[in-house]
């Protein structure tokens, strides 16, 4: 409830009317000390104003609204003869952000943009392999955001997201999101001959068995993996290469073309496209590469539909496992006369030999960014420039939070 305060007669009353205070019950020894605390700061200010205008003392009231930052909220007077506390953008209330060991940095990266620190969480495993999940702090009606990209080793990955979302639902949390920059098992979103599984469905099924209210991806492999969630899960696709094209608007390209690896990857190259030309005023052109496949992972022969010659090429695409259809690609462009070919890709998990093929291959600069965590082996190939998702998944995480909308991010 609201409660006037009385200051002390010698603080200036002129400076202090309409000023109440938000707190709970006399047992919230929390709300409590927002009391104590907003009462202190705000009568410290304002016997510092009344002390340097005594020689000018009259009956107006203040000039600017007052505020003051206590305990991660801040106490906004409006002016009006209320006020109240609330949510600080740079710290706010309510949100607590655990993660598990995939990503690590990641999550510190979106905990530090938020103004936050990481919850109290130990993940790790007993000796014969099992997961073991304990949450060392109150959660309580709390917000719980999982950072938990299910990148390799999988298996692992997922079944500490799955126990992590167990755990918040039973500590009683309040609502319970998983963020999930890289979302395995991604590309088994279909049947693509008989006896097979849909295994994006059946991990989406895994996760609303758990108790996930929210699901928070980048570049899914394919949107429709939205879809196997139920209308009680919403799910947010969020686009990475709004990071990309700060990045590559940027470089001094030359008559550059944006080029997709294959047909299915069209409307991503196209939006990337649209976004160069319309932030950074870049004219691009668009391609499109056809492949045969023999089998998984192989590339049979591939052509191209558009021109590149003389151009700085750039293959947009969602994932880099192997590399083997990349480091094909950019041997296509540059037999049909591109200038330099680059490679932007949200997910780079560069599996088995990915980092000897792009350290060998004609690419001249490959991006990718931070969803998944980069092996030395990656790093020491010279060719791959790894960008930050941190600061989109903080604003996005702060703006769920406070039911603002997330199409905004990326106009």
């Amino acid at each position: 409830m609201l409660s006037r305060w009385i200051a002390p007669r010698h603080a200036p009353q002129h400076l202090l009317r309409g000023i109440t205070v938000a707190y709970g019950s006399q047992s919230n020894n929390k709300s409590n000390s927002y009391l104590s605390a907003g009462v202190a700061a705000l009568l410290a200010l304002s016997i510092s104003i009344g002390t340097a205008k005594t020689a000018k003392c009259d009956d107006s009231p203040p000039a600017a609204p007052a505020m003051v930052t206590v305990d991660n909220k801040v106490f906004v007077n409006t002016g009006n003869g209320s006020g109240a506390w609330v949510l600080d953008k740079n710290a706010p209330v309510g949100i607590k952000i655990f993660t598990g060991n995939s990503n690590k940095p990641l999550a510190q990266d979106i905990a530090n943009h938020l103004g936050i620190g990481l919850g109290k969480i130990t993940v790790n495993s007993f000796a014969d392999g099992e997961v073991n999940v304990v949450v060392n702090e109150n959660i309580r009606g709390k917000d719980v955001y999982l950072i938990q990209p299910t990148c390799p080793p999988v298996n692992e990955t997922l079944m500490e997201l799955l126990l992590m979302i167990s755990t918040m639902r039973r500590a009683s949390a309040r609502k319970i999101t998983a963020v999930i920059p890289y979302y395995g098992y991604a590309r088994q979103d279909r049947k693509m001959q008989a006896r097979v599984p849909i295994s994006a469905a059946d991990v989406a099924r895994l996760l609303e068995a758990m108790g996930v209210d929210r699901v928070v991806a980048v570049d899914l492999h394919c949107g429709q993996i939205q879809g196997f969630f139920g209308p009680r899960v919403p799910v947010d696709n969020l686009d990475g290469g709004t990071v990309g094209v700060t990045y590559f608007g940027n470089l001094d390209l030359v008559n550059p073309v944006i080029v997709s690896p294959d047909a299915g990857g069209v409307y991503r190259a196209k939006q990337f496209r649209e976004a160069l030309s319309k932030k950074h005023d870049v004219d691009c052109g668009l391609a499109m590469i056809i492949k045969q496949r023999a089998k998984a992972n192989e590339i049979e022969r591939m052509d191209l539909v558009g021109s590149v010659k003389g151009c700085d090429a750039i293959i947009v695409d969602d994932m880099v496992d192997t590399a083997g259809t990349l480091c094909k690609a950019a041997e296509v462009l540059k037999e049909f006369g591109a200038r330099r070919v680059f490679a932007f890709a949200s997910h780079g998990v560069f599996s088995g030999p990915a980092p000897t093929r792009i350290a060998n291959s004609v690419l001249t600069e490959l991006v990718v960014l931070d969803t998944v965590p980069l092996s030395e082996a990656s790093l020491a190939t010279g060719k791959i420039t790894q960008l930050s998702v941190g600061p989109l998944l903080a604003q996005a995480i702060y703006n769920i939070h406070n039911k603002k909308s997330l199409s905004a991010l990326f106009k």
